[in-house]
């Protein structure tokens, strides 16, 4: 009787002891989830951080957060292709910078082909390139003015010489290229800086008084 009980016991305790045993690969699996689970919450936060930015009419701030996206080894190739589409996107609209949407959509097509954005990354790129092709035509002609050239130019990406020409011929751009200027860095407030007075209202509605950055060093 009572080795019976004891028998019966050993079979409990055993019993016990393999359903409370580690299984190594299901633990393996329940880390990588949970990692998986972390990097992709910081993920659709920064992607999160973006939108908002854009919704208050930060669109160059937003194309410098998806640029430091970019630089982040845990992306998993999914996540690289939104983020260079989505700025591609930026940089053709608002963001006033075709020719680094050209490079964004080229990159998709060469890296990420087989991603879900290479369809419609395919699309905006003929449409990026034709207008490309119309710009640089018009630059090359001569036939423009000093303004039209600083907007050419500012639609094209090359915001260093369009701010150059800007300052040279003394251009007055519209408040968009103002706000855009001062988002990027070529416009700063201050009372150290010298040269022209620019008015300016941001999205939200703040109103500056901006002068080149570079005036001022």
């Amino acid at each position: 009787m009572i080795r019976s009980m004891f028998a019966g016991a050993s079979l409990i305790l055993l019993a016990a002891a393999c359903t409370s045993s580690p299984d190594p690969e299901t633990d393996a699996q329940a880390i990588m989830d949970a990692d998986l689970s972390v990097e992709q919450t910081k993920y659709e936060l920064a992607m999160g951080t973006v939108s908002s930015l854009i919704e208050a009419g930060n669109e160059q701030i937003a194309i410098d957060r998806l640029t430091q996206m970019l630089g982040d080894p845990g992306m998993s190739e999914a996540q690289m292709a939104e983020v260079l589409f989505k700025r591609a996107e930026l940089r053709y609209g608002a963001g006033s910078d075709l020719e680094g949407a050209i490079a964004d959509l080229k990159e998709i097509q060469a890296d990420y082909a087989d991603s879900d954005f290479a369809d419609d990354a395919s699309s905006l790129l003929e449409q990026a390139e034709a207008e490309y092709a119309t710009l640089t035509d018009m630059l090359a002609s001569g036939d423009v003015s000093p303004m039209e050239r600083f907007e050419i130019l500012f639609r094209l990406g090359r915001h260093q010489e369009a701010s150059d020409l800007m300052l040279a011929g003394a251009l007055e751009p519209d408040n968009e290229y103002l706000v855009d200027m001062y988002q990027i860095g070529y416009l700063c407030d201050g009372d150290e800086l010298a040269g022209p007075v620019f008015s300016m209202t941001e999205p939200d509605g703040t109103q500056r008084n901006v002068q080149f950055c570079e005036l001022g060093k």
